[in-house]
């Protein structure tokens, strides 16, 4: 029996389900998470109505393994989709086949990130109605969004990346040539909006998946997002030297160091990549609340699940990173908003939180059963007042350094030597409300008490007096991968 229906009662309403999405966008860039300068007045409305899950943290520092998390409930070890555009398992069955078993009209629009990168293959996984932009050229031959730009905009012939030439002094060096119309993060909203209305009007269920590029990289920002941060001073990470990178653990000075490293990257240029990265952030709450809107105009937002999430988070400098890979926070952290009228109460919640959870928990509210294989557990009782069981602690892995990064930076895993001379490139992650354990095997590890040092910045795996926290969580990782499995693993019952 779920946790959100009643025995015996009749069964209820189906809920829609509006699933937003931005990639690679930060859990401190939300005005409703203490950010006092970036400008999300819409996403902001929106946790006000929404379970705001203040710790919530991804199952892989990157996009497909992580993507493919949230679409399973389960950790990347079991989906085994561990590195960016690899095909995912077919024997996986993803959140939109489900609901789409169940009655509902699925829809995604924007970045989907399968491999092949296909609307037909989209299609294949669940999806009656896809748009498909993965937002790199090498995916434009499939893309939707660069169809509909080459019959709409005058100007189709320059790149959606391109940034103007010769900017004026002291303007962003990173201002888009297009017009903010004919980005993909408009065209994404227009287009969500497009089969919102439709599907409002269907009269039955619906799950509609928008995915966002932004505020990914390239930091092309379109005006007039690209000035809208101009001369406002935003704190920088504190720079990092390559002595300091030289003492972390070799997988991560592999992944810090690897192609043409930024660390040492010139302060006013890091300044510009910021303010850029802020109007990315402002330009999907922008198209949000157009959604928004237009789920209230439609009559369906009364019995409507909205999500809002990401993929990961980008480390833009912090420790001397820039995009994300590493179990650092300011990766793995992320927002997590979910808005359900009557049935979820508004309020901002401080339990440890999975992205796993994600799948359960609307299956739970849609009674549709959760799979036996399912590794998340529903928060619908948390956010209803129902009977949980709190996490102890969080989970994350990945491939350290990425083994598919393409062109010169292919590095291929070779058994018996590892990928980029680090033998054992897989990487765990187990994260309590005080403690972090980041640990490679035969490459050691990191532990950092988040409770005293925040930031990260002390490494205490090898201290003496640490030594004991270390042998329990890594116990914990242990466990963990010991009974992530255990349903598929030990049969129901025993045959003799």
């Amino acid at each position: 029996m779920s946790g959100a229906a009643a025995a015996g009662a009749a069964a209820p309403e189906r809920p829609n389900i509006l699933f937003l999405m931005a990639d690679q966008f930060r859990y401190d860039c939300l005005g409703a998470s203490g950010n006092r300068i970036v400008r999300t007045p819409n996403l902001d409305r929106l946790a006000a109505q929404s379970a705001n899950f203040a710790n919530a943290f991804v199952q892989a520092p990157v996009c497909v393994p992580s993507r493919i998390s949230f679409f399973t409930g389960r950790y990347p070890h079991c989906h085994r989709n561990r590195v960016n555009y690899t095909p995912c398992d077919p024997r996986e069955t993803l959140l939109q086949k489900r609901l789409q078993g169940a009655g509902y009209r699925t829809g995604s629009v924007g970045k989907l990130h399968l491999s092949p990168p296909t609307a037909e293959h989209a299609r294949s996984t669940g999806f009656d109605v896809v748009q498909l932009d993965d937002g790199i050229s090498r995916t434009d031959p499939h893309s939707d969004y660069v169809k509909w730009r080459n019959e709409k905009d005058p100007k189709a012939g320059v790149s959606y990346n391109a940034t103007v030439k010769n900017p004026a002094a002291g303007a962003n060096p990173f201002r888009g040539e297009i017009e903010y119309r004919y980005t993909p993060t408009a065209w994404v909203g227009e287009k969500t909006r497009e089969i919102l209305r439709d599907f409002s009007a269907s009269g039955k269920p619906f799950f509609l998946y928008s995915s966002f590029f932004k505020p990914h990289s390239p930091h092309t920002v379109a005006a007039p997002y690209d000035s809208m941060y101009s001369g406002v001073d935003i704190p920088l990470p504190p720079p990092v030297d390559l002595a300091h990178i030289q003492t972390l653990p070799k997988p991560v000075r592999a992944q810090i160091l690897r192609g043409r490293p930024e660390y040492a990257i010139d302060r006013k240029r890091l300044e510009w990549i910021y303010r850029s990265y802020y109007g990315g952030v402002s330009m999907v709450d922008h198209e949000v609340g157009l959604i928004l809107d237009e789920l209230e105009r439609s009559g369906a937002a009364r019995n409507t699940i909205v999500i809002f999430s990401t993929d990961h988070g980008d480390q833009l400098l912090e420790h001397g990173l820039e995009g994300k890979n590493l179990f650092f926070e300011a990766s793995v952290h992320i927002p997590l908003l979910m808005k359900f009228p009557n049935r979820v109460r508004p309020a901002g919640y401080k339990d440890l939180v999975e992205t796993v959870d994600v799948l359960p928990t609307l299956l739970d509210f849609a009674g549709i059963p959760i799979p036996g294989n399912c590794q998340g557990r529903s928060l619908a009782p948390l956010t209803g007042g129902g009977k949980y069981e709190a996490r102890e602690a969080v989970f994350a892995e990945n491939i350290i350094p990425e083994v598919i990064t393409g062109g010169g930076l292919e590095m291929p895993y070779v058994p018996g030597q590892g990928v980029g001379g680090i033998r054992h490139p897989d990487s765990k992650m187990v994260r309590t409300g005080r403690w972090k354990l980041n640990y490679y095997p035969g490459n050691g590890g990191e532990l950092y008490d988040l409770s005293n040092d925040p930031g990260e910045t002390r490494n205490l795996y090898a201290e003496a007096a640490h030594a004991r926290v270390v042998v329990e969580l890594r116990q914990r990782i242990l466990d963990w991968m010991i009974t992530a499995d255990e349903t598929e693993q030990i049969a129901p019952r025993w045959l003799i």
